[in-house]
């Protein structure tokens, strides 16, 4: 069975997120999505509040795909969570050039500390290139629309974090 990782801080999950999900359930048997803990980021959202909106949006892949997908939270080194769920691919999204450079230097030292785990990088699609979760909460934050990078639900989620002043 290939396991692939797919790793982020998912705060929150995106459009962007979802299509590389979508398209790594193609590569391997079993897709572990690793939540981030990761403290350090202040994420806007708890760790529960990310692995429920990231458990959401893979109920609807895997009705569609029939693949599995696991949700798994972690906080130690990427390459011992690849090990812990038995993972032999790490499975990155990239969206520009920036992406590469520091995803080159993480393979780098991944492979440095375990060459059996291969990294394999998907192009982010065209139309959610530009989708960051740090811009969309700050567009959210501010009051504009999300609505074309993010599901309903995570509208919806964002709204009750940014609630949008009474005119």
């Amino acid at each position: 069975m290939r396991i692939g990782l797919y790793p982020g801080t998912f705060d929150p999950i995106t459009l962007g997120h979802v299509d590389i999900i979508q398209r790594a359930m193609a590569l391997v048997d079993r897709l572990v999505i690793g939540v981030a803990i990761n403290d350090g980021k202040g994420p806007a959202f708890t760790l529960e509040e990310r692995v429920k909106m990231v458990k959401d949006e893979c109920a609807g892949i895997v009705a569609k795909t029939g693949g599995e997908i696991i949700v798994h939270p972690f906080e130690n080194l990427l390459i011992d969570c690849a090990r812990d769920v038995g993972a032999s691919v790490i499975v990155r999204g990239l969206r520009a050039v920036a992406d590469f450079e520091y995803e080159f230097q993480m393979v780098g030292m991944n492979r440095a500390m375990d060459a059996s785990v291969e990294t394999v990088f998907l192009m982010a699609d065209a139309r959610r290139q530009a989708i960051a979760s740090k811009l969309v909460k700050e567009i959210a934050r501010l009051g504009g629309d999300i609505s074309k990078f993010v599901t309903p639900p995570v509208v919806e989620a964002l709204a009750r974090l940014y609630p949008k002043p009474a005119k």
